[in-house]
């Protein structure tokens, strides 16, 4: 269900709403592009947390990105409202949360948003939207979801994720001789982690066929030593850049791969929208919710069905076993501490045939 809204005169100032992950903010580019498509002239904004805002580096289709940290102090959040107040002609809120809500009250008199899909707990958020669409946690992709906001303008869709990019160019991909892969092993939580002697295995493999193996990650302590676990099992030749490139400069080294591997985590979603081959590794994660946006797929229909291993357009998606899969929570002990049987009883002999089957073109070529 869903309400529409009818706009008096074309919106000047335009504030989108994404206070959530890296992946979320990505998955929203989309809807962004769809905004500027018909509002051309429009000046469009985006409220980010501060951690996520890199994600939108280069991306030609906004004009600011306003980021806000994942917990501002009583200040911080107050010198928000002020600064947005009444500031916009239109906000377009992606999320349910209550914070997210609230800033789009006080940043317009004029708003669209998702509420949640319960008459009683959204009613009072329906009544303050003069446009609202239901949130779909299990059976509507996110970016299908956000692109639901569009509709209730009667904008054309603009399906294509646009991952950021690298405005002053410097390229540190290109240190980078021959033909590559990028793994990026480290999920954000623990629950989405695929077994180090795994990593091990795959990174092994990757150097038998005459790749060099390209280790990605974030300057995190705990990230860097799970990496370095890997690494301390691989050749010298092993290019570990954790910590070492932007999230534009990553983009720009993945574009240029052979193969992308990573788990369920944004910068897998990052990977998929460069058009790269990518194998994602899913375990209690509904695909047809949260699986990578394939390259170039433009239609209004979930790419991903709920269960097995499945390719679409650039995107391999390997689903881990077991009859409980996927079960949408945090783990077996459903904490984001927890483990998840799925992933560790997901093989690399899983993977291994993807990987040869897409490899197979490239050692052909000169």
């Amino acid at each position: 269900m869903q309400k529409n809204l009818e706009l008096p005169n074309q919106p000047d100032r335009i504030l989108v709403i994404i206070m959530r992950y890296l992946g979320d903010v990505l998955l929203a580019t989309p809807l962004m592009s769809s905004l500027r498509k018909t509002y051309k002239s429009a000046k469009i904004d985006v409220l980010v947390f501060n951690n996520t805002a890199a994600i939108l580096e280069g991306f030609s289709d906004i004009n600011n990105v306003i980021s806000i940290p994942v917990r501002p102090t009583f200040k911080e959040q107050l010198t928000l409202y002020k600064n947005l107040f009444r500031k916009y002609d239109l906000v377009v809120n992606t999320q349910v949360g209550d914070r997210p809500f609230i800033t789009s009250v006080i940043a317009a008199s004029t708003r669209i948003g998702t509420v949640p899909n319960n008459q009683e707990k959204g009613r009072w958020k329906r009544f303050f939207y003069q446009g609202w669409t239901e949130f779909d946690d299990e059976h509507t992709h996110t970016v299908l979801q956000n692109l639901k906001l569009a509709d209730l303008l009667n904008i054309p869709r603009i399906y294509q994720t646009t991952p950021p990019s690298d405005k002053f160019g410097t390229n540190k991909y290109i240190f980078i001789k021959g033909k590559y892969a990028v793994l990026h092993p480290h999920p954000k939580w623990h629950y989405k982690r695929w077994p180090v002697e795994n990593w091990i295995k795959t990174a092994r493999y990757l150097n038998q066929l005459g790749l060099q193996v390209v280790i990605s990650g974030s300057s995190n302590e705990d990230e860097k030593k799970y990496i370095s676990q890997i690494c301390d099992h691989l050749p010298d030749r092993t290019l570990n850049l954790s910590g070492k490139l932007s999230l534009a400069e990553l983009s720009t080294a993945i574009k240029h791969a052979q193969i992308f591997i990573g788990p369920d985590t944004g910068i897998t979603h990052l990977a998929a929208s460069t058009g790269t081959p990518v194998i994602s590794l899913f375990g209690p994660t509904n695909p047809v919710k949260w699986a990578p946006w394939p390259y170039n797929y433009h239609i209004n229909k979930n790419p991903f069905k709920k269960t097995g291993s499945q390719i679409v357009s650039n995107v391999y998606l390997i689903q881990g076993p077991g009859g409980c899969v996927p079960c949408h929570k945090e783990g077996c002990e459903q904490n984001k501490t927890s483990f998840s049987q799925c992933l560790d009883s997901l093989s690399f002999k899983a993977i291994k045939p993807v990987i040869d089957q897409h490899l197979h073109s490239y050692f052909q070529s000169p």
